[in-house]
C-alpha cells in the first residue's frame, strides 16, 4: 500500500517487500505473520521484530552491513526518519555529496540520520551523544561498514545541559544541523505515553517501559520535555550563527509549535519555516 504521506523520495512509500527483505536479511522470516487482509507484516509491538525489520531496511536499501543496539535502546522508525533526510535535503536545494556537512544532535546507539544521509546523499556527518554506551554502539556500527566509518565522526557532549557549546571546534562550519529532541519532560510522562501506545496496540497492559520501540533516559526525555531542548539549541544557534547554515529539529506536538515559533522570532532568526510531515501517527 502506497504512503502516499511520506516524501517523495522516500523509498519506503511503497511500503515493505517483505519477499525482498528477507532475502537480504534472513533473520527477519521467523518475525513474518498474516495480517488480517492477508498481506504479510510484523508484529510492531514486538521489540525483536521491530529491531529485525530495522536491520533488514538498513541493509537491503542503505547497505549498511551489522546494525544492532543494545536492549531497551531506541529503535527508530525507519520511513519517518528518512523523510526528515529527505525534506532537509530540500532546504539545501538537493545538494549532494561529501562536501555537504550535516550535524547531528543525539545521534543515538542506532546511528540513523548520519547511516540514511550518506547512504541516499553522500553527505559527511558529525554525530553527537552524551551517552557513551550509544557512542560505543555507534562506533561498533560504523567499524562494519567502512564506507560510512570514512563520512561519519562521533563526538562525545560531556556537559548534559549544553547542545552545541563543547561540540563545535572553532570556526567550524555545518550546512545542516539535525535534531530529534526528546519528547517528554519526566520518565513518568513517557512511561504514560509507552502504556497508552501500548493499548492502542492492543496488547493491553505493558510489561516494563511497554515501548516496542524502546529508549531510556535521555533519548525519551529532559527537563522541559521537547520545547525546552528546542529552545537551548535556538540560543546556542543564536551565539553561533555562522556554525549552520540551516538548523532544523522535528517538532512532535503541533501544539509546541506557538512556543518554538515565539524562541525563533526572540533569537531574531531570519529564515523561519515549518514544514508538516508523517512521523508514524504523530
Amino acid at each position: 500500500m502506497e504512503k502516499a504521506e511520506l516524501h517523495p523520495r522516500n523509498r519506503h512509500r511503497a511500503g515493505y517487500d517483505f519477499a525482498r527483505l528477507v532475502k537480504a536479511c534472513p533473520e527477519l522470516g521467523p518475525f513474518l505473520i498474516r495480517a488480517r487482509h492477508g498481506d504479510l507484516t510484523v508484529d510492531f509491538a514486538d521489540p525483536s521484530a521491530v529491531k529485525a525489520l530495522n536491520r533488514a531496511l538498513l541493509r537491503a536499501g542503505y547497505g549498511v552491513q551489522g546494525w544492532d543496539i543494545p536492549e531497551g535502546y531506541l529503535c527508530p522508525p525507519i520511513p519517518g526518519r528518512a523523510d526528515y533526510v529527505h525534506h532537509a535535503a530540500d532546504l539545501l536545494e538537493g545538494r549532494r555529496g561529501p562536501a555537504v556537512r550535516v550535524l547531528d544532535l543525539g545521534t543515538g546507539a542506532n546511528l540513523v540520520y548520519p547511516l540514511l544521509g550518506h547512504a541516499e546523499l553522500g553527505w559527511s556527518f558529525v554525530g553527537t551523544d552524551i551517552d557513551e554506551v550509544a557512542l560505543a554502539c555507534a562506533k561498533r556500527i560504523l567499524a562494519a561498514n567502512p564506507p560510512f566509518k570514512a563520512a561519519i565522526e562521533l563526538r562525545h557532549q560531556r556537559n548534559r545541559k549544553a547542545v552545541l557549546g563543547g561540540i563545535l571546534e572553532p570556526d567550524e562550519r555545518f550546512d545542516l544541523v539535525l535534531c530529534n529532541p526528546p519528547f517528554f519532560a519526566s520518565a513518568a510522562e513517557a512511561r504514560a505515553a509507552a502504556q497508552d501506545k501500548w493499548r492502542k496496540l492492543g496488547k493491553g497492559p505493558a510489561q516494563g517501559s511497554g515501548r516496542n520501540f524502546g529508549g531510556r533516559g535521555a533519548e525519551l526525555w529532559c527537563e522541559g520535555g521537547e520545547v525546552a531542548f528546542i529552545r537551548r539549541l535556538i540560543e546556542d544557534s543564536a551565539k553561533h550563527p555562522k556554525a549552520s547554515r540551516w538548523f532544523t529539529s522535528l517538532v512532535s506536538k503541533s501544539a509546541n509549535l506557538p512556543a518554538v515559533h515565539r524562541a525563533l522570532r526572540h533569537a531574531e532568526a531570519q529564515d523561519i519555516r515549518t514544514v508538516e510531515m508523517a512521523q508514524g501517527q504523530k
